[in-house]
């Protein structure tokens, strides 16, 4: 077994820390390892789609995903976006239900396929993996509590604002200052709930207020304080 290989298992991931898995015993990761697939997704290529029959939950092992739904106006509303470690599709596998999101790849992904037997057989036979999956699945409706009082409660500058500051805490930024996950206009607009144009005027708005510098497609974050002022209403 080469290295990479090695890497894959299950039982040898670290990336499994990061989820329920990690509540699962030795034996049990194994029979996940020898049922799993490994994919390679290009950056935009659906992962999979929404109102899908899911058989399966995806395991993020590198890449990022957006996961959206298509609103009754025909837009795409982005609700989260899932990085390393994260388990896409594990609600609609343990409800039985059709997909309620899309996923697709922000930049290009590694992802491990997990077949729903080998969950569902698990939940019924390890309780410290049942609450692992309960504890993930309320810490993903308390995010969805906050995506909808942010709508409601934020104007769309502050709901900017904000997106930005997420992206560069929870993805860095490079050498000179640009945020490390770049996302196209339309994708920023699709996560505050706005249309692209507005999204565009803000954008500007902000570089001229020296709040972010642009170079091409990349944005970086030039005074986060007065963002941070903005996001809190001052």
């Amino acid at each position: 077994m080469d290295k990479e290989e090695q890497e894959s298992r299950c039982e040898q991931c670290i990336i499994r820390q990061f989820n329920a898995l990690r509540a699962m015993s030795k034996e049990e990761l194994k029979k996940v390892s020898d049922s799993k697939m490994v994919r390679k997704i290009k950056k935009g290529e659906s992962i999979f789609e929404e109102g899908e029959k899911l058989n399966g939950v995806f395991c993020v092992r590198n890449g990022v995903s957006k996961l959206s739904k298509l609103s009754a106006n025909g837009k795409d509303q982005i609700v989260k976006l899932a990085t390393k470690g994260e388990v896409m599709g594990q609600r609609s596998v343990i409800a039985e239900e059709h997909s309620n999101l899309s996923a697709v790849a922000v930049n290009d992904m590694e992802v491990c396929y997990i077949p729903k037997e080998s969950i569902v057989h698990t939940l019924k036979s390890n309780p410290d993996f049942t609450v692992e999956v309960l504890r993930h699945m309320a810490h993903d409706l308390r995010e969805a509590d906050d995506v909808i009082v942010n709508m409601s409660q934020k104007t769309v500058k502050q709901r900017v604002a904000e997106a930005f500051l997420y992206l560069k805490n929870n993805f860095g930024e490079d050498k000179e200052g640009f945020l490390m996950l770049t996302l196209s206009r339309e994708d920023i607009a699709n996560v505050v709930g706005t249309a692209t144009e507005s999204c565009i005027r803000i954008i500007s708005e902000f570089r001229k207020k020296g709040f972010l510098k642009t170079s091409g497609k990349r944005i970086g974050i030039a005074d986060e304080r007065k963002l941070q002022d903005l996001v809190e209403g001052f």
